[in-house]
């Protein structure tokens, strides 16, 4: 998703490049619309699964976005030239370990763009971009039509626990919104989705597990608010330029990857966070539980507000 805006501009400065993409074959759903791509290459556990045909391509640039072993051993291997970004782990390992603050006030999106400037690449301001495919608008004929208009979209999962919010208070939250809810998340969320709206009311519907992330996409799209955890369908979100309310748990907006709107309106977002915490953030990812216990972070967020913006 975040890259999204380097394809868009590396098109456009170049349109008669030839662009070649390689991600993980969890992540190809996310890029196999994107127009920027002209070809997608995907491996299930390494990426010496791809090698053999990669450096049969002869490629004049190799942009790594990624920096890790995985992403060198590739570069090393292209035998042409690379641009890589900073990944900040120093800073980010600073903050979570000692609450240093040394990480700059710049979006993820920008530290990428700023890695093709020796190639001319110019940031456009337009924001994310996220294609689906009219097959994926067909999930709306899914919805029940008291829950198609004018609904708020509720993002419930994230990979890591400590992301996202107990089940009782999401309950408590969406009792406390007035008009439709979809929930939405992957299969590995049904089971909550089932039993948020069973206790929230019929207002509520649950979308988790109905759809693949395409599909998802096009439930955002289509939501006048969204309610979400610090995930990906946050960064849909940014693309669509929904008006966001990110509820943040062990990480912070400060590790650069808060909702993305570009040049474009910048004021669609509220953050809902517990400040002051001396332990947070505690992780620049997440843990599959809080390691003080007290789940602060979550377990004291104001639900009320978050629900008057979704009313507002």
């Amino acid at each position: 998703m975040l890259t999204s805006p380097v394809l868009r501009c590396l098109r456009n400065l170049v349109p008669g490049a030839e662009i070649h993409f390689v991600c993980k074959e969890a992540f190809r759903p996310v890029l196999e619309n994107n127009p920027n791509i002209d070809r997608l290459f995907s491996f299930r556990e390494d990426s010496s699964e791809i090698l053999k045909e990669l450096r049969m391509n002869r490629y004049d640039a190799v942009i790594d976005l990624h920096h890790n072993l995985r992403s060198l051993g590739i570069k090393r291997r292209m035998n042409t030239r690379s641009f890589s970004f900073p990944k900040l782990n120093v800073e980010k390992w600073l903050m979570v370990n000692f609450k240093i603050n040394h990480l700059p006030n710049v979006h993820l999106v920008d530290r990428y763009m700023e890695t093709l400037v020796p190639l001319g690449v110019k940031n456009d301001g337009k924001g994310l971009d996220y294609f689906t495919s009219p097959e994926d608008e067909k999930i709306l004929q899914r919805i029940p039509e008291s829950s198609r208009e004018n609904y708020i979209g509720f993002v419930i999962g994230a990979k890591h626990i400590t992301k996202k919010m107990p089940l009782e208070k999401i309950i408590a939250l969406v009792r406390n919104i007035r008009g439709p809810v979809i929930l939405l998340g992957g299969s590995e969320d049904k089971q909550a989705g089932d039993q948020i709206s069973l206790a929230a009311g019929s207002h509520v519907f649950n979308a988790c597990g109905l759809s693949g992330i395409n599909e998802s996409a096009v439930l955002v799209k289509h939501a006048r608010k969204i309610i979400t955890h610090d995930t990906g369908l946050m960064h849909i979100a940014a693309a669509y330029q929904k008006e966001i309310a990110v509820i943040w748990g062990n990480t912070i907006p400060g590790f650069g990857m808060y909702p993305y709107y570009g040049e474009r309106e910048s004021n669609k977002s509220h953050s809902f966070e517990v400040n002051n915490l001396r332990c947070r953030p505690c992780s620049k990812i997440g843990f599959a539980k809080c390691p003080r216990g007290h789940f602060h972070c979550m377990n004291l967020q104001n639900i009320q507000s978050i629900a008057d913006w979704a009313n507002a």
